[in-house]
């Protein structure tokens, strides 16, 4: 029994230390924007935003695009809706240092479009472009927000029966990785693909939080193309511009 306490004694101490070593992910260390590098410090901040107007929307032959500001009082009760999440409902996955939209499209033509929200884009009035983030980005910035637990759940992922000198499944018992944030982001992120006619689709879009100093925000529901040849080359592209009066809160 001595030698159990002292086995389990080091295996805490090695967990501990292997998680203070964490080292930022490299996806954090990106610019979070295209624009003037005197800038760049000034983007990608733990602030709340506040939009207006709220929703917005508009029509181009016959496909209306729908664009809501999605607040952190919007995304609660929204991540928390077990009629749209299922088992995997709950706490909203995205942080404050991102700014998110919830997009609906509707394809009241008689053609086929595609769509890719990879390719939208939200320019502030500072001269900044900022390209859309996926799940990873959200992932690492949890990661630093609590490196011991995920630093230490990854080396401790392949820990086999006496792997630390006893015989018991020391990765299984030490890891339990989160699933609920990759569901919800998964199931809630607007696809890329094709909508065809009668087809609506929603979801939700994010970005990196703009400077601090903006006021004025563009968002481009760019690049959905329409009117496919027979060679499935597209003959029209739309873009679908929004624009918000933007203040911190």
């Amino acid at each position: 029994m001595k030698d159990m306490r002292r086995q389990m004694l080091v295996i805490a101490l090695l967990a501990a230390a292997v998680g203070c070593s964490a080292r930022t992910s490299s996806l954090l260390m990106e610019r979070h924007a295209r624009g003037p590098l005197t800038d760049s410090l000034a983007v990608g901040h733990r602030i709340a935003w506040r939009l207006q107007p709220d929703t917005q929307s508009q029509e181009q032959k016959k496909i209306e695009v729908t664009v809501t500001y999605a607040s952190m009082d919007f995304l609660k009760p929204f991540f928390n809706n077990r009629a749209l999440f299922g088992q995997y409902a709950g706490s909203n996955p995205y942080f404050l240092e991102n700014l998110v939209f919830h997009l609906k499209i509707t394809n009241n033509s008689d053609k086929r479009i595609r769509v890719n929200p990879v390719e939208f884009i939200m320019v502030d009035d500072r001269g900044n472009q900022y390209a859309t983030i996926n799940e990873d980005y959200v992932n690492a910035l949890e990661e630093a927000r609590t490196p011991v637990a995920t630093t230490t759940r990854g080396v401790l992922q392949g820990a086999n029966p006496g792997y630390f000198g006893i015989g018991v499944p020391v990765g299984k018992i030490f890891v339990t990785t989160p699933q609920g944030r990759f569901a919800l982001i998964h199931q809630s992120s607007f696809q890329a693909g094709y909508l065809y006619p009668g087809v609506t689709h929603d979801g939700l879009v994010a970005f990196w939080n703009p400077s601090r100093g903006a006021s004025t925000l563009r968002l481009l529901i760019t690049n959905i193309k329409t009117d496919f040849d027979p060679n499935d080359l597209p003959q029209t592209v739309l873009e679908f511009p929004f624009t918000f009066q933007a203040a911190p809160q």
